[in-house]
């Protein structure tokens, strides 16, 4: 009881001692961390991260125990390794920065819910929704990436350029097979078919599911990389899904993708409305 006591009595002199300024610091570095850990979760970052904590345990344990050589091996590493994440994860971090670089821009001021601009872009949504579920109903596979903020300039010149506007027409022709444009992804962005059969980065994830072919991982592979939204039609199944942020939601409605297509073109820098409708469960 004793020694309770006293350690109770030097935690209270301790918090006596902490500023205003000290509260804040201390609560901004657990928010950065708090954000670091939800950036890399699911991720290969988060295998890397408890590597390096449980290196950094052994090393302080193989110090207290006074094992030298182990203890010098250890601290080795740490040092020699101290500059590989930044070249083997060099795509997370160039993902972490874009995505500080998005939250962080500078909000533009001035009306531009013009009614012509909205029917505009119902009209595009309306032929999107139409083409991708014809072609769900035939079984034939599609694969469109919807572009965000970030430009993806690398992956559509890939592609073969099309500049064209979105109509059902257009897009059910350009998957549908043996012709010249159907293997690949077709790119939208500000509205038109930017370009058409784009390759798509692969996810490295582990954990996904089996029954996800390639045009799956490609959608989640892409989605990783940027802040697109990803639209698949598969070709087995002639269902619907859509993958954001690493993220894939399967079997989605005509009705949810409508009003998650309507979210992500009327609020591209509020991310948080198309995560709501991503997340309701599908009646």
């Amino acid at each position: 009881m004793w020694s309770i006591s006293i350690a109770l009595n030097k935690i209270s002199q301790i918090a006596l001692k902490i500023s205003i300024n000290d509260a804040i610091d201390m609560l901004i570095i657990a928010y950065i961390f708090y954000k670091m850990l939800m950036f890399i979760k699911d991720t290969r970052a988060e295998q890397l991260f408890k590597g390096v904590i449980m290196l950094l345990v052994a090393t302080q344990l193989s110090g207290m125990l006074k094992l030298h050589t182990l203890y010098w091996i250890l601290v080795k590493i740490l040092e020699v390794g101290f500059i590989l994440p930044f070249i083997i994860f060099q795509p997370e971090l160039r993902a972490g920065l874009e995505h500080i670089g998005r939250n962080t821009s500078i909000i533009k001021f001035g009306g531009h819910g013009d009614s012509d601009i909205d029917k505009d872009q119902d009209l595009v949504i309306a032929e999107m929704v139409d083409a991708l579920y014809d072609l769900a109903s035939r079984k034939i596979g599609a694969l469109v990436v919807l572009e965000g903020k970030t430009k993806i300039n690398e992956i559509v010149d890939t592609g073969t350029k099309i500049e064209g506007r979105v109509t059902k027409q257009l897009l059910c022709n350009i998957f549908i097979p043996n012709t010249p444009l159907h293997d690949g992804a077709v790119v939208v962005r500000d509205k038109k078919i930017k370009s058409a059969a784009c390759i798509l980065p692969l996810t490295q994830r582990k954990d996904i599911s089996k029954e996800l072919g390639t045009r799956h991982r490609a959608a989640i592979g892409v989605s990783e990389m940027s802040d697109c939204l990803t639209l698949v039609v598969s070709e087995e199944t002639g269902s619907v899904s859509i993958t954001r942020s690493g993220k894939i939601y399967r079997d989605v409605t005509r009705e949810r993708l409508t009003n998650i297509l309507k979210n992500f073109y009327k609020t591209k820098s509020e991310n948080t409305n198309i995560f709501k409708e991503l997340m309701k469960k599908q009646k």
